[in-house]
């Protein structure tokens, strides 16, 4: 009976949530964040050579209550897992999370029988979006995992992608 005196304007967001969409991923906020030798490929990928400016990702924020994306670049030791969960949940909402390297996905050449020390994948402390496999993973890897978080946001492919061969 109320429902034929509700407009349908009242429920329509999707235009709404469509330009928030595309703003959040083409301005997407990294933590200054590294654990491991992938951190270097990251610093590597925030260099002139390969310019993650491109994408709006360039401004890695120094605090969790500033960023929106975590990159896990590298091993999770028991240690500080609390720490990097703590970090995780500091930031707000929406946030991301991409695991970049082997070790972050899976605990890499640590992951063996008897080893205590290392956590194995992201995945066991928060949710990952994106992983990015490599020992270390190249930059134009994070640059795909970047352009991949996009995508996920979006659900557009701003780039093409370039299949070899």
């Amino acid at each position: 009976m109320g429902e034929e005196n509700v407009p349908a304007s009242i429920v329509q967001f999707a235009q709404l949530d469509k330009l928030l969409n595309l703003g959040r991923a083409n301005s997407l906020w990294p933590m200054t964040f590294g654990l491991a030798c992938c951190a270097i490929e990251m610093m590597c990928t925030g260099g002139s050579r390969y310019d993650i400016s491109r994408f709006g990702a360039e401004v890695f924020r120094p605090s969790p209550r500033q960023s929106d994306v975590m990159i896990v670049a590298g091993t999770i030791n028991k240690k500080l897992e609390l720490a990097v969960k703590t970090l995780y949940d500091q930031m707000p909402e929406p946030k991301w999370v991409i695991a970049m390297g082997n070790c972050a996905i899976s605990g890499g050449p640590f992951k063996v029988k008897g080893n205590y020390n290392v956590v194995e994948g992201a995945d066991k402390l928060f949710p990952v979006d994106v992983y990015i496999p490599g020992c270390p993973p190249r930059p134009e890897a994070l640059l795909e995992g970047i352009m991949t978080l996009e995508e996920k946001i979006t659900g557009k492919r701003r780039w093409p992608r370039v299949h070899p061969g």
